[in-house]
């Protein structure tokens, strides 16, 4: 009988560079294209046939929790908790006591495109590689034969262009976590974290075999810019159909059906979440997430967070959960 994998993906990011809008609201649940960035990462695992996934929670995580449970209710889902930022390599040793044979790690702060029956059916473990223009940022392997020779984490001097880029297969887990003991045990860190890349550096030397797997399709959601780049490429995928009254719809949008659009102009390249209320509007190239409020707005290169309020302006705006914004006629904040 083959084993099933089990799915780990660290969810435990404060998100910094999406602030204000995770001050108060886990990055992974901001909208892009129809949905939190958590749901497009739980359907392409689903799609894969991945039926248990264990997400590593630590900010805001009872909002992740309170989300997957109530939209993925056919899959079964553990949760651990990363009480600080201990880095990647901690958080997938935190699921050791929850995950048994072949294990699949997947990122939680991108949107990866990719065939997974490539590490699913592999006889080999395996790693995402991509080519990047600045492989400083990232974590860089060196390839011989077919298979990684090294590999190290965001050096100043980077052996390769190939990015590790966010999904991880082996087919015995435990020899994943027995390394990762090894490390925690040791207390070595890279820049003050227990890092993946280390972890699997000493396996290399031990070894053991790692093939790369190139993809193509890596969506990063780290910064408001890469955000909007990301839905623009969701909205250009999925033939969505979005309605609203007495307004003009841009295609490609994505309306939800619970939100509410009058009056006004929508797209391109517009995602309006659930519950969002517009009037009055021209809203494009922007997410809208669920329950904001919109009024005589014309915005542009935008993120609006949750329950947020923009009234009266036009202009580009990046604007928190809950917050509110009105102006008076003069322009000015009241």
């Amino acid at each position: 009988m083959k084993t099933e994998f089990t799915a780990v993906v660290p969810v435990a990011g404060a998100g910094t560079r999406l602030r204000p809008h995770t001050h108060t609201y886990p990055k992974v649940l901001l909208t892009v294209g129809n949905k939190p960035i958590i749901g497009h990462i739980i359907d392409e695992l689903s799609a894969a046939g991945i039926k248990k996934i264990c997400l590593v929670t630590g900010y805001l995580g009872g909002k992740i929790k309170e989300y997957v449970s109530r939209s993925y209710k056919n899959l079964k889902v553990s949760y651990v908790e990363q009480p600080e930022p201990k880095g990647l390599g901690h958080a997938i040793w935190l699921t050791r006591r929850y995950v048994t044979g072949p294990v699949i790690v997947m990122l939680g702060d991108t949107i990866i495109s990719a065939d997974l029956a490539k590490f699913l059916n592999s006889k080999d473990d395996c790693i995402a590689v991509k080519k990047v223009a600045d492989p400083r940022r990232f974590g860089v392997v060196e390839i011989r034969n077919g298979y990684i020779k090294s590999m190290v984490e965001k050096p100043e001097k980077p052996p390769s262009n190939l990015a590790i880029v966010g999904i991880y297969s082996f087919k015995n887990s435990a020899k994943l976590y027995a390394v990762l003991e090894r490390l925690v045990e040791s207390g070595r860190t890279t820049k003050g974290e227990i890092q993946l890349t280390d972890a699997l550096s000493l396996m290399l030397r031990g070894g053991h075999k790692l093939k790369p797997v190139a993809i193509d399709g890596w969506y990063d959601c780290g910064k408001p810019e890469t955000l909007l780049e990301t839905n623009r490429y969701i909205l250009d995928r999925k033939n969505f159909t979005a309605k609203a009254k007495n307004s003009v719809i841009i295609p490609p949008v994505y309306i939800s059906r619970t939100a509410k659009v009058e009056n006004s102009i929508v797209g391109p390249y517009a995602s309006i979440g659930d519950g969002a209320k517009i009037n009055s509007s021209i809203i494009s190239d922007s997410i809208v997430n669920e329950n904001a409020l919109i009024i005589n707005m014309n915005l542009s290169g935008s993120l609006v967070g949750p329950s947020a309020a923009v009234i009266g302006r036009k202009d580009q705006l990046n604007v928190g959960e809950n917050s509110e914004i009105r102006f008076d006629k003069s322009g000015c904040g009241l």
